[in-house]
């Protein structure tokens, strides 16, 4: 895998260096800035391409930023939804289970009422 970047890299400067050898006219380029009095249109050309690759990468990254923010917060939304249905159940235990306990101490209390001796 390493070996075809490194080709890959070496096939792509070539065709930049050729590119701007090829492309020799003189031009005039003004920014908005700056005034650029003459520059070779293969250097300005690769010059444009290289920050538009820089910028859009950039915005690349950025999306994905946002998507992944996005995800994110749906799988916590579904994360949270999970642990209140499983805090209901756990409450309506421990309600029945509070219920069945006063049940069986009013049986307790009742049976032991009913048992003391009238001495």
């Amino acid at each position: 895998m390493r070996f075809i970047l490194i080709i890959l890299l070496i096939v792509i400067f070539s065709y930049s260096l050729g590119l701007v050898l090829i492309n020799g006219t003189p031009v005039t380029v003004d920014l908005w800035f700056t005034h650029v009095p003459e520059m070779r249109i293969g250097l300005l050309v690769l010059i444009t391409l290289a920050l538009g690759v820089v910028v859009g990468l950039l915005l690349g990254v950025q999306v994905f930023r946002v998507f992944q923010n996005h995800w994110e917060i749906k799988r916590l939304h579904k994360e949270i939804e999970r642990l209140r249905k499983e805090q209901i159940e756990i409450a309506k235990t421990a309600a029945a289970d509070a219920v069945a306990q006063t049940r069986h101490e009013k049986t307790v209390l009742d049976i032991n009422s009913n048992n003391q001796s009238p001495l």
